[in-house]
């Protein structure tokens, strides 16, 4: 069985079906890439996995259970984290406080202090700047904190909406380090990512969503070298 399963999902927005009956999976340990253009639906399909949208239609089962009617913090429980597009951390607290908050769903507090001992070595940075106000970081090192902040609820699988959007070609670099050095540790990612090309060179597998519906599936190598996708999404 997989770790996260999705079939027939359905999703409107108002009187527009965003997603038209899309099904996919993701096993345990795997990074899966969901690639396509700007409105193609790869954030409302990541909203309506974490529980954040509401699916009309289809079924999404999270180590075969039934999530389409849980709440998203019971679904944060359940240990999925979501890295929203655009950061979307705490401007106005701290570094610290923003990691603390991620463990919202948690009561074992050494568990806790440990893990924000992690997350201070995975991201130095972070440590660095743990009483600055988290508004006033560099992008990147708010894609770190929201990052580090989805972390601390101890996830067995996040889901990463453009981690690589707005950042310098070095810092973008950084982040998909990060992201394979996550996965290598044992957690499982599902990745949502503009840039082609880069998310395709960590993926296992992949799926190219287009309005709404996926029209290419396969092995993440292959589909970098599949003429249709070089032509479309990796400027070849």
């Amino acid at each position: 069985m997989a770790m996260l399963e999705v079939s027939n999902l359905k999703v409107n927005y108002g009187m527009i079906q965003a997603i038209k009956g899309i099904s996919f999976k993701v096993e345990e340990g795997e990074i899966i890439a969901l690639i396509g253009a700007n409105g193609a639906g790869k954030t409302t399909t990541l909203h309506t996995v974490s529980g954040l949208l509401k699916a009309r239609e289809g079924s999404i089962l999270f180590n075969g259970k039934e999530l389409t009617k849980t709440q998203p913090h019971k679904i944060v429980e359940m240990g999925m984290a979501h890295v929203p597009e655009g950061r979307r951390i705490f401007q106005q607290l701290t570094v610290y406080e923003n990691l603390i908050l991620g463990a919202y769903t948690r009561s074992d507090k050494k568990e806790i202090a440990e893990n924000l001992e992690m997350i201070y070595k995975r991201f130095p940075r972070l440590e660095e700047r743990k009483k600055q106000i988290a508004g006033t970081l560099s992008g990147g090192e708010q894609q770190m904190l929201a990052m580090g902040r989805a972390l601390m609820s101890n996830p067995k699988i996040v889901l990463m909406d453009e981690p690589s959007m707005g950042l310098s070609p070095l810092l973008v670099s950084e982040i998909f380090d990060i992201i394979q050095s996550i996965n290598k540790s044992g957690t499982t990612v599902l990745l949502v990512e503009q840039n082609a090309k880069k998310a395709l060179s960590i993926a296992n597998r992949a799926y190219v969503l287009e309005t709404g519906k996926i029209v290419l599936e396969g092995d993440a190598k292959e589909l970098m070298n599949n003429d249709q996708i070089k032509k479309a999404y990796l400027g070849e």
